[in-house]
């Protein structure tokens, strides 16, 4: 028998493992292996692989740190937890982003930037008679190298007289300069310009031009007494009122208001310009100077991966040494199927799919061995062609002598794994037991698997009567990124998959569909996006069924007896919260010289709510302990409050009933988050034909989950919607009533349309690289 202390233990053992729900879980899983977590949404397997075994090799690290950096690490917790051993020192690739940065970009992500920047610096062509240039003078995030005039963005932005005034057959006071606040704030500017002398009865456009500039954009702020038009109700008194011109008023608004929706409306009006000065390059004239092979290094960032690596050519020892280590740098990014990006793309026009695996390329360069790598769904986002080339890299950093743990719903990847660990056997409360830890070929025999049903099921795609179509939406032609006036119909009245590898042109298509579209009616579009980015946003506060619950502690018996109303129960304002962590239930803890992290609030564990609130109970439960119930629990709890169980039963039925009704926003994955998106959609009712566009609805899904959300998607079909989505797993394509294949390929590479017909004639289709993907699907031999 092995010892398990033994620091060669070839296991890592996990004993009583109870993080979230996972219910004191034991678990052994070797070393230098491929192990994939497997189970339904919800199940545990991320509570096991990164709340558990990832947070103690974290936890570890930092206990062998400085006494200083130790105290504040003490704050963040240990998970749950007996012991762990055999652990080595673990690395995480999650698919949570960080705020987006128009400064990131993919060059900045995989440090490719840093090697083009040097190849400029040491073997880049100068004019003649000008010194070499530092590297940090090649760079828009630096003072040295960015444009003074843009700051290194590349973009200016501004207004013009038909973005702050889209219906200049208005007057003034009909609302002719939407870009002006509602409500008194744009009344009180109405009445300034009034009493300067402007006639605000005449229909804009009749006005002389040099008034409505003056209007629009002057920096004047003349001050003039307003008398107001009286109400017959009640006596206003004259006042000095401030004129601020509209352009003023958005580009005040758009930099210093801390209100997210104000922010958002004064964008509609910006216009975005790439810089006069440096011509959106974002780099100083001196940078711009030099030149490598003939392009500037603004030229060559912009060059899609593939073709960047095949631009660069050696005239020089120094020359080929950076470009020998450029280029080894761009393999494993290409790799992994990312080859049409560029270096200055930005980060947040990324999906997770590809930053995650942005990161996963540059840790095949790091040259780590003796580590456990802990994977979020590298398959997220990505087409079948490209999965074959993902286990391709994970075996590459298996065989460095690493161990890598991925959580995982992609069947492909989990029939490639060495071990498999299935978590179970559904979600929340009814999950958090390991039904199987051993090799693949074992679950066949675990019967109360989810997984087992879908791994090792060979029967054809059930057959469906498709839809026909009530009509088409046409859009194009489109000239946009890589699609080059492509034009494309999307059947109406019907289920529409748009495939194609990762950068074929998918998302760019479908974002052409506007509300302004032909034949759209009610549009709704259901992204990826975060819910929030602080612990303060979560799914109770985004749905809107916090105000109804609020209102039930507000009418409670001991609610009513201590004089406590609605605000009371809000942990945004003061009065019913925890101050300490003003109703965020955890407190940020700085570590300096690690990104800053939550921990638990000490003075109220995490409840947000101070002792007076708590004491308030409906049916036995605190506020608290409401918003720590799962989705499924609250159902049953609330089953007597119509108005809260009909946000609930939208949340259970695209299959989210796991998720605890606090849960914040930093702990929701891109697709928990769209589902959630979907589900207050459903809620209100539907007026009228609506058009559903979803982006990979089924990212982060186990397969019986996506079947609960397919379920929910052609119910909406059936009512007389449509819905369009752009997706890579070919069981919801196979189940469509129509598909438009985009590529071949990706980047420059693709950006047309291959393919487009009824499944079964796009899985036909010589030219596209989905259709043998689809036809297996479709066939059974999957």
């Amino acid at each position: 028998m092995h010892d398990p202390h033994s620091p060669h233990d070839p296991y890592v053992r996990v004993r009583g493992a109870r993080e979230h729900n996972l219910q004191g879980v034991d678990v052994d899983i070797p070393r230098d292996v491929l192990a994939v977590f497997t189970g339904v949404s919800g199940s545990g397997k991320s509570s096991l692989a990164f709340g558990t075994i990832y947070a103690e090799a974290q936890r570890r690290y930092f206990e062998s740190v400085a006494p200083y950096a130790r105290r504040l690490i003490h704050q963040v917790g240990a998970p749950k937890v007996g012991e762990i051993t055999g652990l080595p020192p673990a690395v995480s690739l999650q698919q949570r982003r960080a705020a987006p940065t128009s400064r990131s970009s993919v060059g900045t992500v995989t440090n490719l930037s840093n090697s083009l920047r040097m190849l400029f610096s040491r073997a880049g062509t100068y004019p003649p008679g000008t010194e070499r240039l530092d590297s940090d003078a090649f760079s828009p995030n630096t003072a040295a190298g960015a444009c003074p005039e843009c700051h290194g963005l590349g973009q200016v932005h501004g207004t013009t007289e038909e973005s702050l005034v889209p219906d200049p057959s208005l007057s003034i006071r009909e609302g002719a300069i939407a870009a002006w606040p509602g409500a008194w704030q744009g009344k009180n500017l109405r009445d300034v310009l009034d009493a300067l002398g402007y006639d605000v009865d005449r229909p804009w456009r009749e006005l002389p031009a040099e008034q409505r500039e003056w209007i629009l954009f002057t920096d004047e702020q003349p001050v003039v007494t307003v008398h107001p038009v009286r109400d017959a109700d009640r006596i206003q008194r004259p006042y000095q009122g401030t004129y601020m011109s509209a352009r003023r008023y958005v580009m005040k608004t758009f930099s210093d208001s801390k209100s997210p929706t104000l922010r958002a409306k004064a964008e509609r009006f910006l216009t975005s310009a790439p810089c006069p000065a440096c011509g959106g390059s974002r780099l100083r004239p001196e940078a711009l100077a030099v030149t490598f092979g003939g392009r500037t290094i603004a030229e060559l960032a912009a060059l899609p991966l593939v073709e960047l690596a095949a631009s660069l050519d050696a005239r020089s020892q120094t020359a080929r040494v950076l470009i020998d280590d450029l280029t080894s740098r761009i393999a494993p990014v290409v790799e992994l199927g990312l080859g049409y990006l560029s270096l200055d793309r930005p980060t947040p026009t990324l999906s997770a799919g590809e930053l995650q695996r942005l990161r996963l390329a540059t840790q095949l360069r790091s040259g780590l061995f003796g580590v456990v790598y802990v994977l979020d769904e590298p398959s997220a986002g990505l087409h079948p062609a490209d999965t074959e080339a993902l286990l391709t890299v994970l075996e590459r950093l298996k065989t460095a002598g690493n161990s890598v743990f991925v959580v995982e719903h992609h069947l492909d990847v989990v029939r490639g794994a060495d071990w498999l660990v299935d978590v179970g056997p559904r979600a929340g409360e009814h999950g958090g037991r390991v039904l199987h830890s051993g090799p693949v070929a074992g679950l066949a025999a675990v019967e109360e698997s989810a997984t087992a049903r879908y791994l090792f099921d060979r029967s054809p795609a059930p057959a469906r009567e498709l839809r026909e179509p009530r009509g088409w939406l046409k859009t194009g032609p489109v000239t946009r990124h890589n699609l080059r006036g492509v034009t494309a119909a999307f059947p109406l009245g019907a289920f529409t998959a748009v495939t194609g590898v990762s950068g074929s042109g998918k998302s760019t298509l479908i974002g052409e569909i506007t509300q302004e579209t032909a034949g759209v009616g009610r549009l709704v579009s259901v992204d990826q996006k975060p819910i929030g980015r602080t612990p303060r946003s979560n799914l109770a506060t985004y749905t809107g069924l916090f105000d109804v619950v609020r209102k039930v502690f507000a009418g409670t018996d001991g609610a009513r007896a201590r004089g406590f109303g609605v605000g009371r129960f809000s942990f945004n304002v003061a009065g019913g919260r925890c101050e300490t962590c003003q109703g965020e239930g955890f407190v940020s803890v700085e570590l300096l010289f690690l990104p800053s992290t939550y921990a638990p609030c000490p003075d109220c564990g995490g409840a947000r709510y101070n002792p007076g609130t708590l004491e308030v109970t409906h049916r036995g439960r605190n506020i608290a302990q409401v918003l720590d119930m799962t989705v499924e629990s609250a159902a049953e709890f609330f089953a007597g409050t119509p108005a809260v169980a009909r946000s609930l039963a939208a949340l259970l039925d695209v299959g989210l009933g796991y998720l605890r009704l606090g849960q914040p926003a930093t702990e929701l994955s891109g697709g928990e988050a769209q589902r959630i998106k979907l589900a207050s959609e459903l809620q209100r009712g539907r007026r009228g034909h609506t058009l559903y566009l979803l982006d990979e609805p089924t990212t982060g899904l186990h397969p019986a989950d996506v079947d609960v959300l397919l379920r929910q998607l052609h119910g909406l079909v059936d009512a007389g919607h449509t819905v369009i989505v752009v997706e890579h797993d070919m069981s919801v394509v196979a189940g469509a009533d129509w598909v438009i294949d985009l590529g071949p390929g990706g980047g420059d590479e693709g950006g047309r349309i291959v393919a487009a017909g009824r499944p079964t004639e796009v899985a036909r289709a010589t030219e596209s690289r989905t259709a043998p993907y689809l036809s297996r699907t479709l066939s059974g031999t999957r």
